[in-house]
């Protein structure tokens, strides 16, 4: 099941930031995704591919009755010459009840590639994600690049991953990072130097000044005028009222520079709501700019957005706006990759925009 986040009123409007961050725009990422396999590259050049078991359940299941038995291997390579590849195994846990035959607390796996050995990973209820040892990697990452079946047993639990469009992500990961004909490459190897591959770029810093987290109460009259002057696009904020129809209340904190922040809801879904914020003048005439729509929370001068790609919650969004005394930067986005039901909450993090956040000290008062 693909990640159903396009469905939602809010979001892809985290581009209405751009214009506090002129340059987002020119950050290197890529997303893309084939068959069971998906990548997500950010700024800094690394990748991150995650497979699936097949969603065709007739070619995932196993021989102890339980047929589709949820996993996921997520491989992560950062960018520049001779940077090898870190894969971690994660088995389902979102139905803790999916066999007849329940797990046992703690599973050592046989890795089988093409029904030949590989060694075994250790897994346990309390920790379901496992690195992969160099050796199994290599294996791993060979049996990728061709028609393959690769699997992980222990006894008559079997937890199947697909190759089917494995290949296909790993040739973006390296073009992304500037393999392609070098050595190193995953898929399209050659002889050209290792030195040529793209070096990694540093995380952007975003440098938070002392704030006052706490929300701030504006008279009534000019509580009024703010909210006169608070004007979303009417497109997607659809429901800025309350459920009984009253007017959304209005949050405010103080931020720097003469600048509050405001909000308003925003917009409702079946398991989403959204927030619209803005930078204002603390002051008459509040002139308000425009942050996002798809925000649900703000703390430490960070405006955060996390929306559930659907009801069962096995996959979400993530986006984060960071004030940096002159503006809010878009400093974090991704997902948790393709709703599988593998984990409660996602498999992994996905960024693609990553930042380096220095916080400084509150000025929380007593």
């Amino acid at each position: 099941m693909k990640r159903l986040f396009t469905a939602f009123p809010a979001l892809g409007l985290s581009l209405l930031a751009a214009s506090w961050n002129a340059n987002g725009a020119e950050l290197p990422r890529l997303r893309f995704s084939y068959g069971d396999w998906e990548i997500a590259c950010d700024n800094t050049r690394t990748c991150r591919a995650a497979g699936y078991d097949s969603e065709n359940s007739s070619d995932a299941g196993d021989n102890d009755g339980a047929g589709q038995r949820r996993m996921s291997v997520l491989l992560t390579r950062k960018a520049g010459p001779d940077t090898p590849v870190h894969a971690e195994l994660q088995i389902g846990t979102y139905e803790d009840t999916q066999s007849a035959a329940p797990l046992p607390r703690t599973l050592s796996l046989t890795m089988t590639i093409d029904g030949k050995e590989h060694g075994k990973v250790a897994v346990t209820a309390d920790n379901p994600t496992v690195d992969l040892a160099p050796g199994q990697t290599r294996a791993l990452l060979a049996a990728l690049t061709r028609v393959s079946k690769i699997a992980w047993t222990d006894g008559p639990f079997t937890w199947r991953l697909s190759d089917a469009g494995a290949a296909a992500v790993l040739l973006k990961m390296d073009a992304f990072q500037g393999r392609v004909g070098t050595p190193g490459a995953l898929v399209r190897k050659g002889a050209r130097l290792e030195t040529s591959v793209l070096a990694p770029l540093p995380e952007p810093v975003v440098r938070v000044p002392a704030l006052d987290d706490r929300a701030i109460d504006l008279p009534a009259p000019r509580l009024a005028a703010l909210r006169q002057a608070l004007k979303a696009p009417a497109d997607t904020c659809t429901e800025p009222d309350n459920i009984d129809g009253t007017p959304g209340d209005i949050a405010v904190w103080r931020l720097t520079g003469g600048k509050l922040l405001a909000s308003l809801p925003c917009w409702r879904a079946a398991y989403n709501e959204g927030a619209a914020y803005w930078v204002v003048n603390a002051r008459p005439p509040y002139a308000p700019r425009l942050v996002t729509t798809a925000g649900n929370g703000y703390a430490s001068g960070t405006i955060g957005s996390s929306l559930k790609g659907r009801g069962l919650g096995d996959c979400f969004s993530f986006d984060e706006w960071t004030w940096d005394g002159k503006g809010f930067v878009h400093s974090s986005e991704g997902d948790t990759g393709d709703c599988r039901l593998v984990a409660p909450g996602g498999a992994w993090v996905l960024p693609e925009l990553v930042s380096a956040v220095q916080p400084a000290r509150s000025t929380n008062r007593p």
